[in-house]
């Protein structure tokens, strides 16, 4: 059998990876049964479930019928834009508050596309932070700060 979308084979072969991985960790918790789940039966069978689907993506792609295609280059700056981006906001958010380090999040991300415009970015900053400030400080209660110290009074 020959590959013909290296494509559906290396996102196949990752979700059997990905549902391995959590499927033998969740082992390590107490499964429990379907009547009463434990902390680990869940986990456990989304990972079976996700090696499953790899599985069948992945022989989908051997297909003698199915389209052919190739993986393209990484575009390595737009990798380490939004790698970037996901460390800088872990580092900003407690000193930082969320608003802001979101608000970076977005605007360093959004310059890894090829179309980046800053009416766009704004826009989606905006909301996302508006989403973030709902759901985790008034929805969960989360407890963490929102903005900068030297704003706080």
């Amino acid at each position: 059998m020959q590959i013909r979308s290296q494509k559906d084979f290396a996102s196949g072969l990752m979700f059997v990876i990905v549902g391995v991985i959590f499927a033998s960790i969740a082992t390590t918790y107490n499964m429990g049964t379907a009547a009463k789940m434990g902390p680990g039966y869940f986990p456990f069978w989304l990972g079976v479930l996700m090696a499953i689907i790899g599985a069948i993506i992945t022989m989908q792609s051997m297909k003698s019928k199915g389209e052919k295609d190739k993986i393209p280059k990484w575009d390595w700056p737009s990798v380490l834009w939004v790698t970037g981006s996901v460390v800088l906001f872990g580092l900003m958010l407690k000193p930082m508050g969320l608003i802001a380090s979101l608000t970076f999040l977005v605007i360093i991300s959004a310059m890894a596309s090829h179309e980046f415009h800053w009416k766009g970015t704004v826009v989606n900053a905006v909301i996302l932070n508006v989403i973030a400030y709902v759901a985790f400080v008034w929805g969960l209660n989360l407890q963490f700060q929102v903005l900068p110290a030297f704003l706080r009074a």
